[in-house]
């Protein structure tokens, strides 16, 4: 593929990213107009002897389902800000894997803090894999600035992914954002850069 029809492609969204953004939202509909039910079976819950809740294909529904408007809004964005591109420079099928295997990375480590900290609620959120897709696309595009939300300043991609992670550890060593799966963050970031090690695209 050569420059300008990489240009051009990445400019518009790439049909995977139109997908994930669309089927995200319709189960976010159905969840609106079935409170509680795909919560019970698609959520992912604690592996826990004294519950039934849990089944291993959770570890990949509960990326596509979303606590409220302002969670699946921020998930998307952040979807299509770093996925659109990297959709484009990895191909479709093998973003789709990286992706998904972000989410599943994500819900591993969340089982396992949730196991050790005797947690008995369930994790819901694409964030595991769109931090995923940060990590990617940091190492991709390092020096790409892009605009902070929160507060609106610009950064280095490969400063923004720094930032991040140390941000996503210190809330979950301190327990300062209780609500949040601050661990199941990281889990995304480090499956993506265990992946990206395996298909060698970083190399030391």
């Amino acid at each position: 593929m050569n420059r300008n029809s990489y240009n051009s492609n990445a400019n518009n969204i790439p049909d995977v990213i139109f997908v994930l953004l669309i089927t995200n939202a319709l189960i976010f509909a159905l969840q609106k107009l079935m409170p509680g039910v795909f919560e019970q079976y698609f959520a992912l819950w604690p592996i826990d002897s004294y519950r039934d809740y849990f089944s291993v294909w959770q570890l990949f529904t509960y990326g596509f389902l979303h606590g409220d408007f302002y969670h699946i809004l921020f998930n998307m964005f952040m979807l299509w800000m770093f996925g659109k591109e990297l959709s484009v420079l990895m191909g479709p099928q093998r973003f789709l894997f990286y992706y998904l295997t972000c989410i599943m990375g994500a819900g591993i480590i969340q089982l396992l803090i949730a196991s050790m900290q005797g947690q008995y609620y369930p994790t819901l959120g694409a964030s595991g894999g769109v931090f995923g897709l940060l990590m990617a696309f940091g190492l991709a595009f390092p020096n790409r600035t892009v605009m902070l939300l929160f507060p609106p300043i610009p950064m280095k991609a490969k400063y923004l992914v720094i930032l991040a992670g140390a941000m996503e550890l210190y809330f979950g060593v301190s327990g300062s954002s209780p609500d949040i799966a601050n661990f199941a963050h990281l889990g995304g970031m480090l499956f993506g850069f265990l992946l990206l090690k395996y298909w060698g695209v970083i190399r030391f």
